[in-house]
C-alpha cells in the first residue's frame, strides 16, 4: 500500500540574525496541516542558532516542527515554507556588485534598478510599498532568509519557487499584501475572535504578537500556493528568475 504524503505550511515571518536583542522584531513561525488549519504552538524567537545546526532540510524541518511543540511526521512530507523576506536581490544590483557593469540612464530613475525588483515594483503598481533590502535596511533578514534557501531548497524549480526536490518548496510572501485579500479575510476568520483585526482581543491568545500574525499570513500565502495557486498573482514571463517574486492573493491588488 502506497503511503500517503502529509502536506504542511509553514509560514516564517523573519527577524534579524541578531533579533535576540530586538523585543519588538524576531523570528516566528505558525504551522497549517493541508486543510489550513493551526497545529502545534505557534512559536516566535530567534532561529539563528537552529539555521547553523541544521545539516540537512529533514534536521531543519524537524528543528521548526520541535519549536513549535510538534514531532515531525516519519511519512513522506510535501512542506511548503513562505518566507516574508526579500529572497533576492535586482539584477542590476547584481550586475554593479559583480563590476559588470552600471544599470543605464533609462532604468536607472533615482536609483530603483538598484534597490527595487521587478516585483516589488509590480506590487508598487498595484497599490503597495514593499520595503527594499537595500533602502530599508532589512539586509539581515533577507541574507537570514536566502541562506536558509541556500542550504535547504537549493533547486530553483520556477521563478519564486525553490525546492530540495525531496520535501521542501520554499516561496516568498509579503503579509501587507494580504490585507484587501476577501480570500485571506476567509481564511482568517478561524483564527480570530472578532471582525476588528487591529484589535489585540481580536486574536487567539497563541497569535496575540503582530510577528505571529503575520507568520500566520504567510503559512496561508503557503496553504493557496499548494491549493489554490490560481489565487495568486503569478510571475510575468519577463520577471528575471533569479530576482525571485513575491507570491501574493491576486484579489488584494489594486
Amino acid at each position: 500500500m502506497r503511503t500517503q504524503t502529509l502536506c504542511y505550511s509553514i509560514g516564517w515571518d523573519v527577524g534579524g540574525w541578531l533579533c535576540s536583542r530586538n523585543p519588538r522584531s524576531r523570528d516566528a513561525l505558525v504551522i497549517l496541516d493541508a486543510s489550513g488549519r493551526l497545529l502545534g504552538t505557534p512559536w516566535r524567537g530567534n532561529l539563528s542558532q537552529s539555521i547553523q545546526r541544521a545539516n540537512c532540510t529533514h534536521e531543519w524541518l524537524a528543528a521548526l516542527f520541535e519549536l513549535c511543540c510538534l514531532p515531525l511526521p516519519t511519512t513522506p512530507l510535501a512542506v511548503t515554507l513562505a518566507i516574508d523576506t526579500p529572497l533576492g536581490f535586482s539584477d542590476a544590483l547584481v550586475r554593479l556588485l559583480n563590476r559588470q557593469g552600471g544599470a543605464s540612464q533609462a532604468d536607472l530613475q533615482n536609483g530603483d534598478a538598484y534597490l527595487y525588483r521587478y516585483t516589488e515594483r509590480y506590487l508598487n503598481g498595484r497599490g503597495l510599498r514593499p520595503l527594499s533590502a537595500v533602502k530599508d535596511m532589512i539586509g539581515s533578514q533577507a541574507s537570514k532568509g536566502m541562506h536558509t534557501v541556500a542550504c535547504f531548497a537549493p533547486q530553483l524549480l520556477d521563478c519564486g519557487v525553490w525546492s530540495d526536490g525531496v520535501m521542501l518548496t520554499a516561496i516568498e510572501a509579503y503579509p501587507a499584501a494580504c490585507r484587501n485579500s476577501a480570500i485571506m479575510d476567509r481564511l482568517l476568520s478561524p483564527f480570530r475572535n472578532t471582525a476588528q483585526e487591529d484589535s489585540e482581543e481580536c486574536w487567539l491568545p497563541e497569535l496575540g504578537h503582530e510577528d505571529l500574525q503575520d507568520a500566520l499570513r504567510c503559512a496561508l500565502v503557503g496553504h493557496l500556493f499548494t491549493n489554490h495557486p490560481e489565487s495568486l498573482a503569478a510571475p510575468p514571463a519577463e520577471v528575471s528568475p533569479n530576482e525571485g517574486w513575491i507570491w501574493a492573493p491576486e484579489d488584494g491588488l489594486l
